[in-house]
């Protein structure tokens, strides 16, 4: 990962403020797009169970959230370059290749790297936004640095509290904890259905009703504080006026910049 990253330091920004832009054709397309936003929300749901469970520590609920998401990364990088996209990705950051195929690489393994990171680093926040267009959707990555607003739900971890303290105090300090992590597990199950109902299923619902839609999703610590916001976040219906052919990279668009200023405070942007 080292390596990695002091090429991705040497090189320009080109991964700054971008977003991927899939197409979608047709109903088999939106199909697999649907599947993949329904696992997207069994995980949000898995997630609000594990936070909801005393006997699970905040750890090992990021860890299964950090699995499930490595998982996916791979299996974009494997769908986009083969097994090889270590080398199409860094091929594509050394100007050797300047094709739709490098730059979804080298997107995606950064994002793959930083996303193992934010769980171990401080103050680095994650941004997702997924918007759903009538013949495609976009896929908006960042890691950035800043504070959340108020709109966020904020939870403890006793695992992740530097403090001397005595048994009664420790006991309080898990009973706090306990009782942030539930509010929390409470915010994701009321929240969870934005991602259902940005994408809906293109087999019950007609195109009128699922042409667009979209949510946010952003996480991120501050020593033993976490913060999570989900949110609905409607795209812009004059964003594009074209119908893709091949997969891309774009700016991030006006959404996710509204998202970023609404939910996240002095918010400065890594990648």
């Amino acid at each position: 990962m080292n390596n990695w990253s002091d090429r991705l330091k040497a090189s320009s920004k080109i991964l700054r403020r971008q977003a991927v832009r899939i197409p979608l054709p047709d109903v088999e397309a939106e199909r697999s797009f649907h599947q993949n936003m329904m696992r997207i929300a069994a995980a949000g749901e898995r997630k609000s169970t594990l936070l909801d469970d005393p006997d699970v520590p905040l750890t090992e609920v990021y860890e299964d959230e950090l699995h499930e998401m490595r998982q996916s990364f791979e299996h974009r990088l494997q769908q986009v370059a083969g097994e090889d996209y270590y080398d199409v990705a860094t091929a594509y950051l050394d100007g050797e290749r300047d094709d739709w195929i490098g730059a979804l690489a080298a997107y995606y393994l950064e994002c793959y790297y930083r996303l193992q990171e934010h769980y171990t680093v401080d103050e680095q926040i994650f941004f997702l936004a997924i918007l759903r267009y009538p013949k495609s959707f976009t896929v908006n990555l960042s890691f950035l640095t800043g504070d959340f607003s108020a709109d966020a739900v904020s939870y403890e971890s006793s695992k992740h509290v530097e403090a001397d303290l005595d048994e009664h105090e420790q006991e309080q300090l898990h009973a706090d904890c306990q009782y942030s992590q539930h509010e929390a597990a409470k915010y994701i199950r009321e929240h969870i259905d934005c991602i259902r109902e940005a994408v809906p299923d293109p087999d019950t619902t007609p195109f009128e009703q699922r042409q667009y839609g979209g949510f946010v999703h952003i996480t991120g610590r501050q020593g033993s504080t976490f913060k999570e916001v989900l949110e609905y976040l409607s795209p812009d219906p004059d964003r594009f006026d074209d119908e893709p052919s091949t997969p891309g990279l774009v700016p991030e668009g006006p959404e996710a910049k509204r998202a970023k200023e609404t939910f996240l405070i002095d918010a400065e942007v890594v990648i």
